[in-house]
């Protein structure tokens, strides 16, 4: 199916009209876009001129979204209930917005078989102009020596307030040059600024300091950060003091891989605790 930039934007419209009244937000972007930026073992393996939209949610999502998700549906049979809820909310909207054409969609906790992640959300977000992807080599005169510092991405308006949930490939949407590349907001310009963001993020992500680096529009609520700031193996019993379950013995208990999710060149915007050694830091 080739797409005029109308076709784009009435795509995104669609997706909109479903998903922001539950806290996500869209962004278009061609996949040529994100598998430039990329070795060849990480791509997408559809045409540069395929029309792919980014979705992340942002402080509003834990309220109107995951908060009734919990009510209506409880935690039984639940493995990671953030991660159902989104799959929820996004797979709905393609199922009504686009009945009966093809979507791909790939969210940010989910793996390949080599165990490489579907997309790397980082990339996804800044190719598209939604977030600044902020990274090590963005640095002059780097202060870290030989040391790895992991990057992160600063929204415009939420600043570190925010995640990246998936990507959806129109595997049968083409878009033409028409479609231009947006740049995605400088928000942190100064090489101080951008020291103060990677070392807030890689030494002292607990607490919280670096999702500040711009004056966010809103940040989470205390009982999202309370929620974010719990363990995974430990986010049942808050539920449970949140009145969403009864404890039973064979309720479902998160996976390894919910737990943390590595994702590489643009790890994911999880809200999950790091381990020790690995490639990133999930949020």
């Amino acid at each position: 199916m080739a797409a005029s930039t109308a076709n784009v934007e009435e795509i995104t419209r669609l997706l909109e009209d479903y998903l922001s009244k539950l806290g996500f937000e869209v962004y278009p972007l061609k996949v040529g876009w994100y598998n430039s930026v990329l070795p060849p073992t990480l791509r997408l393996g559809y045409p540069d001129d395929s029309l792919a939209v980014v979705v992340l949610s942002t402080p509003a999502m834990f309220e109107e979204a995951f908060l009734p998700f919990m009510e209506e549906r409880g935690c039984q049979g639940l493995s990671d209930p953030i991660d159902q809820c989104v799959k929820q909310c996004v797979s709905s909207a393609v199922s009504e917005c686009f009945p009966g054409q093809k979507v791909d969609v790939r969210y940010d906790y989910e793996l390949l078989p080599s165990r490489k992640p579907k997309f790397l959300a980082q990339t996804a977000a800044h190719v598209s102009g939604a977030a600044f992807y902020y990274q090590q080599s963005d640095v002059r005169d780097q202060p870290w020596a030989d040391k790895k510092m992991f990057g992160v991405c600063v929204h415009p308006r939420f600043g570190g307030w925010f995640a990246i949930r998936a990507l959806l490939v129109f595997g049968d949407v083409t878009v033409g040059s028409e479609m231009a590349q947006p740049l995605p907001p400088d928000c942190v310009p100064s090489r101080e600024g951008r020291i103060q963001l990677l070392e807030a993020f890689n030494f002292r992500w607990q607490d919280w300091s670096y999702r500040d680096i711009v004056r966010p529009v809103q940040i989470y609520s205390q009982k999202q950060k309370d929620y974010f700031s719990t363990v995974p193996a430990q986010r049942f019993a808050l539920l449970e003091t949140w009145s969403f379950l009864s404890r039973e013995k064979d309720q479902a208990q998160p996976t390894s891989d919910t737990q943390v999710q590595v994702n590489g060149h643009g790890l994911s915007k999880r809200e999950e605790q790091p381990q020790p050694g690995s490639i990133g830091h999930p949020l």
